[in-house]
């Protein structure tokens, strides 16, 4: 584009026989008239098309994280692509569940579309996109752990693109809660598929489970005065109930605090081994 004169706000930019205004407020280098060079044109909140300077990473047809400035029920997500106009992604390609939308501060991974009216949104990438844009992992990923954001949230898992770009799954049963679309999240790699694809799980490491369950067991004791009427005898329908665990998940726990002697079981119960120090 050839840059025309000037105005009494900045430059106006020929493109054949169209003028197209630029603000100087989106000049964020020099220019001066009859210079050619390349320009990001794109709809103002009124439809009529305006430029920059900054040629945005994320356009029409390019795919890439923008961050989330704000979100409300009746506009949706609001995103900041590096210019000076929000781009939204309206509630309706949101998810159908608010308490997964994302927040400030999370990213989503979009490109840019124009309506009828000439408007500019958002657009969520789709299984079809992330599938042709996502990278091959290799074999030795598997157990380790990855940063990445969910793109693509359902009942049965969530749908992640990894800082790799990586496309990992994770199961329902894999996650305790379900992540907000576009939050930062540490996932495990629980399997490599041959499509390059992942598994992954947001549950902890059966060794880090242990030491958590462990924790519950040991600050419930404590509520309770160093006593409490369960023991590896408990019924699982029990054990669930008050701690929210499996018996297995249970006695693995109780097992640990009884090899650290924090604990000893005598007639169905468990009591604290007192000490002078703290025994966590």
């Amino acid at each position: 584009m050839t840059v025309g004169g000037k105005t009494s706000f900045g430059f106006y930019l020929m493109r054949g026989t169209e003028e197209i205004p630029i603000n100087d407020s989106e000049i964020h280098e020099e220019i001066s008239e009859g210079d050619i060079r390349e320009f990001f044109v794109y709809p103002d909140r009124k439809g009529r098309l305006t430029a920059s300077t900054i040629i945005p990473e994320i356009r029409k047809g390019v795919y890439g994280w923008a961050k989330v400035i704000k979100v409300n029920d009746r506009d949706g997500a609001a995103l900041d692509i590096g210019i000076s106009r929000e781009v939204t992604v309206l509630p309706e390609d949101l998810p159908a569940v608010e308490h997964v939308w994302p927040e400030a501060g999370d990213y989503l991974y979009i490109t840019l579309r124009t309506d009828l009216s000439g408007q500019m949104f958002g657009r969520l990438a789709t299984e079809e996109v992330v599938q042709v844009l996502s990278e091959r992992a290799d074999e030795d990923v598997h157990n380790k752990e990855l940063k990445g954001r969910p793109y693509r949230l359902l009942h049965v898992g969530t749908f992640v693109l990894t800082e790799e770009g990586y496309r990992c799954f994770i199961h329902e049963s894999e996650r305790k809660s379900e992540p907000r679309l576009g939050q930062d999240i540490t996932v495990r790699i629980i399997g490599v598929k041959e499509d390059g694809s992942l598994n992954g799980s947001l549950l902890p490491r059966k060794q880090d489970k242990m030491d958590e369950d462990s924790e519950v067991i040991f600050d419930y004791l404590i509520s309770r005065g160093g006593s409490m009427p369960f023991g590896d005898k408990s019924s699982p329908d029990e054990i669930k109930m008050i701690f929210n665990m499996s018996k297995a998940s249970f006695k693995r726990a109780l097992g640990r605090l009884y090899k650290e002697k924090k604990i000893t079981q005598s007639n169905g119960e468990t009591h604290l081994i007192q000490s002078n120090g703290d025994d966590r």
